[in-house]
């Protein structure tokens, strides 16, 4: 229907606009949310004013009169500055019914691959610790914007990145092993820039399970000549390198042998987290895997062919100024070792290397000041400004107060999957806009009632699922597959469920499009409400047989749409509640 549309105004357009100006590429057109407006509504003549240098309502004027006449059409309407409003025939608006239920599960659905190539980057949490709650909040968003964008035609790639190689990596090593040392004997204190969590002291279990007493040392050899902790009046910092440089000397191979224990076991919880919360990655890309390829070292020398580092202070520095950063910054530090950005650049030119155009990675707020440098970094090397996209999502609190990894007290996305479910969990992450803060309610995500809105949702998909029971169980015949006499849905809550219906495929596009999968959660919640006022206000399963086939193709069709939209956002749709 809104493509019969779409050619009836390109068709006008071609005549308005005669070659003056280029024609859209594509025309906004949209179900109206007031029916008083008509059944659809398009902006173009507003859009394309300006070019022509003419009035938008005169625009509109033209657009209209040269509409080829259509069957769908009862009246074009000009409305406001000049938008059109398109109102349809009788019975129009019931041919989506046919549409959703012939399509099924592909209803919504653009041709595979048919917008493009995008990889998307999303949670790439280190894994050193459990995954806390706001980790899910970026893997639910991520997960959700990859399934929209697939939906919308993008072939998508979804990647994980393991921070595997940097100083975070070393703190985790260090941390396990110093609860090695404690639990064999050695009196040492914990440092303060250590991991504290009780992760550690399992790992640490670990690592003496597997190694015995192999990595045991005496405490005066590792405490001998550190710089003071932060306890004692030092700097924590410091202290930690300290203890780092000690721990490879004093363990030699072994200290690979400790981070390597270390950083697996936290990555297999990692991934059986994700694994539990229904998210899924292509690939897991590591960090360690890309220096050792020496991708790193070939990004460097180009950066340096290129013109686009200096020295200074012994560093060697990226020239970012010049390409939109606040100031340059460092690639190789004074003591010879790379920046943590030199490595992430590195990454992200193998992405676009790996055929992949469009980058959308996703990141913690946190990172905000990370993004021009970042596509300073890859202009430089590469030539594009618009290769890569960055989302920032915003923090999460539960109602029981915020959490913090490094004070080892924060709550777990296994736990909150564990007290809210994974449907819950997920929905509710996606609540709300992914740059507005969340506030989490574990109290009404447990709860089983219409003020849960993934529970509204859910019991709209069960409710119709009862009707077709209910069908079943009383004899009557329930025959989707053939044409049913649609024109009979004229019930206020019918016309209303329809209206909301058609606003399915564009309320995709849109979140496809701005990266806005709380669009989806939006519209089901919307689209449960309309079930739910016109099941309480008109019988499906009535003795008139025409009436009661008509009402269970709608039915039918609003579930499959239900279905559809819960799928993307990684939540069961239910039969029963």
């Amino acid at each position: 229907m809104k493509s019969q549309l779409q050619t009836l105004l390109r068709e006008a357009l071609d005549t308005v606009l005669a070659g003056a100006v280029p024609a859209p590429e594509t025309i906004n057109l949209e179900p109206a949310r007031d029916r008083k407006h008509g059944d659809f509504a398009t902006n173009v003549a507003l859009t394309l004013a300006k070019p022509l240098g003419r009035p938008p309502r005169q625009v509109a004027e033209a657009i209209v009169q040269a509409l080829p006449p259509s069957p769908l059409v009862k009246r074009v309407d000009i409305a406001g500055p000049g938008f059109i409003n398109f109102f349809l025939v009788e019975g129009a608006m019931q041919a989506l019914v046919t549409e959703i239920l012939q399509a099924g599960p592909a209803y919504g659905r653009a041709a595979p691959g048919s917008a493009g190539r995008v990889m998307v980057e999303f949670v790439s949490a280190n894994p050193t610790g459990p995954m806390h709650v706001g980790h899910g909040r970026n893997a639910a968003y991520g997960d959700a914007l990859a399934n929209v964008l697939e939906a919308s035609g993008w072939e998508v790639f979804r990647e994980y990145y393991i921070n595997d190689a940097g100083r975070q990596a070393d703190i985790l090593t260090v941390s396990v092993w110093l609860r090695y040392l404690q639990d064999g004997g050695a009196a040492l204190a914990f440092p303060e820039s250590g991991y504290p969590g009780d992760y550690i002291r399992e790992a640490a279990a670990a690592l003496r399970l597997q190694m015995g007493a192999g990595m045991q040392r005496a405490a005066a050899d590792v405490a001998h000549g550190l710089p003071a902790d932060e306890a004692a009046g030092g700097d924590k910092e410091k202290h930690m390198d300290a203890l780092i440089a000690r721990a490879r000397a004093l363990l030699g191979a072994g200290y690979e042998a400790v981070q390597r224990l270390a950083l697996e076991r936290q990555l297999a919880d990692i991934r059986a987290t994700l694994d539990a919360f229904g998210v899924r990655f292509d690939r897991w890309a590591s960090e360690r895997d890309t220096v050792d390829s020496g991708a790193v070292r070939r990004a460097v020398e180009q950066l340096r062919i290129g013109g686009h580092t200096y020295e200074q202070d012994g560093a060697l520095w990226l020239r970012t100024t010049f390409l939109g950063d606040e100031k340059d910054r460092v690639l190789i530090k004074a003591d010879g070792s790379a920046t943590y950005f030199v490595n992430d650049i590195a990454y992200h030119v193998d992405k676009l290397a790996r055929h992949w155009p469009n980058l959308l990675d996703v990141w913690g707020a946190d990172h905000h000041g990370y993004i021009a440098r970042m596509r300073a970094a890859i202009r430089a090397l590469t030539g594009r400004k618009d290769a890569l996209q960055v989302q920032l999502i915003q923090f999460v609190t539960l109602s029981s107060g915020r959490m913090g990894k490094r004070r080892g007290n924060f709550v777990t996305l296994k736990d909150l999957i564990g007290e809210a479910g994974r449907d819950a969990t997920r929905f509710f992450y996606l609540s709300r806009s992914h740059d507005q803060h969340l506030e989490f309610d574990v109290e009404l995500a447990r709860s089983q009632s219409n003020d849960n809105p993934v529970y509204y949702v859910q019991y709209a998909h069960a409710r119709i699922a009862s009707v077709f029971r209910q069908a079943a169980e009383r004899g009557l015949p329930v025959d989707l597959a053939a044409p049913a006499p649609l024109e009979r849905l004229v019930d206020p809550t019918e016309q209303a469920l329809l209206a909301v219906l058609a606003r399915y495929v564009q309320t995709l596009r849109n979140a496809a499009a701005n990266s806005t999968p709380h669009l989806l959660t939006f519209y089901l919640r919307e689209l449960a409400d309309g079930l739910h006022r016109w099941y309480n206000a008109c019988p499906f399963l009535v003795d008139d047989a025409a009436l009661r086939k008509a009402r269970l193709a709608l039915a039918a069709a609003t579930q499959q749409v239900l279905r559809n939209g819960l799928a993307l956002a990684g939540v069961s749709a239910p039969d029963k509640m």
